[in-house]
């Protein structure tokens, strides 16, 4: 009988261990999804801010009365630069495809520059790092989401706090992108 106990008690005591290495491994894992997230944001946000010298100096030559669109949209990328953590990442990130946004409404107004091949393969390449970044602050928000509901949950909050697992911030968008630039048309009298 004694050695029955033994057994049922090494029984419960290795699916304790492995119901706790599960729990474990699932914290590390969603904690590693949304860093993993994190850094593809910002490798598409690198991409896009490696392009905007580019795009700014072909613009030049053609806006000479437009170096205050151009100076927001350098001001934009700068402060993307310096910027730390997600919140402040998001923000500037908001201003910079603001700026963009505006820059590319400017445009508008220069056909010369809208026909340049140059700028427009510059303006395609960054329109499609603007939508893949929407996309992956889509996946990101989703997976801080499962964190911080995850480490809410029981069992999980019991090891969230030993395991460094603390509550994420999501991407927000900012005011800036939430307000469409404005456009002017100059017909002709």
């Amino acid at each position: 009988m004694g050695f029955i106990f033994v057994i049922v008690l090494l029984l419960f005591v290795l699916v304790l261990v492995g119901y706790l290495v599960g729990v474990y491994n699932q914290l590390i894992g969603v904690r590693v999804n949304v860093d993993r997230s994190w850094s593809n944001i910002e490798v598409l946000e690198k991409q896009r801010y490696d392009e905007i010298p580019r795009l700014v100096k072909v613009c030049e030559g053609y806006m000479q009365y437009e170096r205050e669109t151009l100076e927001k949209v350098i001001a934009a990328r700068t402060r993307y630069l310096a910027a730390q953590g997600p919140a402040a990442k998001a923000e500037a990130g908001s201003l910079m495809a603001g700026a963009l946004k505006s820059l590319f409404a400017v445009v508008e107004n220069y056909p010369e520059l809208k026909a340049n091949q140059n700028f427009m393969q510059l303006q395609n390449r960054i329109t499609e790092l603007e939508n893949e970044i929407a996309d992956r602050r889509e996946f990101y928000n989703d997976s801080v989401t499962i964190l911080n509901t995850r480490i809410e949950q029981i069992p999980y909050v019991f090891f969230a706090r030993t395991l460094n697992c603390v509550p994420r911030e999501m991407y927000k968008v900012a005011d800036a992108e939430r307000v469409a630039p404005e456009i002017k048309f100059a017909f002709p009298r």
